[in-house]
């Protein structure tokens, strides 16, 4: 099957099916033609990439285990870790979307009321996102010049 087929058949460019090629996770083909287990692998690449599951992480799935590990527990033991990764972004987000919620319903004439009304929120004290809690340099970011926004 030449790269051509291989990207109809898995909806992807001959250019992203080399860049999978050039980073390990598939095997180069020999003479530029590939056999019919590249459609299976670009199948657990993308439930993968769903996953959320970074290119290093997807290279362990498929090359980072014994030959004789199970796709179970290679499966298990990488979606363990994430599951904990996605779990602690969702707080984050709903931590987020209450601050949003929050601001949202700002009425103070001025940022410094404003503040001033947010810290002293209950919540506030409870559990406020560590880009609040800590100066830029505490983060190892240098801080904005004065009138200009910080960029990440």
């Amino acid at each position: 099957m030449t790269i051509g087929d291989v990207g109809r058949r898995s909806g992807l460019r001959p250019s992203a099916i080399r860049w999978y090629e050039s980073i390990g996770l598939l095997p180069a083909p020999k003479r530029r033609i590939y056999d019919e287990g590249v459609i299976e692998r670009l199948g657990i690449i993308r439930l993968a990439q769903e996953a959320g599951f970074s290119v290093a992480e997807i290279w362990t799935l498929l090359s980072g285990f014994a030959r004789a590990t199970a796709p179970p527990a290679r499966w298990r033991a990488l979606a363990e870790r994430k599951l904990d990764d996605v779990r602690t972004a969702a707080t984050r987000l709903r931590e987020m979307e209450r601050v949003l919620e929050a601001v949202l319903r700002c009425r103070c004439p001025t940022l410094e009321d404003c503040g001033r009304a947010m810290t002293r929120r209950p919540e506030w004290k409870r559990a406020r996102p560590a880009s609040l809690t800590t100066s830029a340099a505490q983060q190892g970011r240098p801080s904005p010049p004065l009138g200009r926004k910080a960029s990440r």
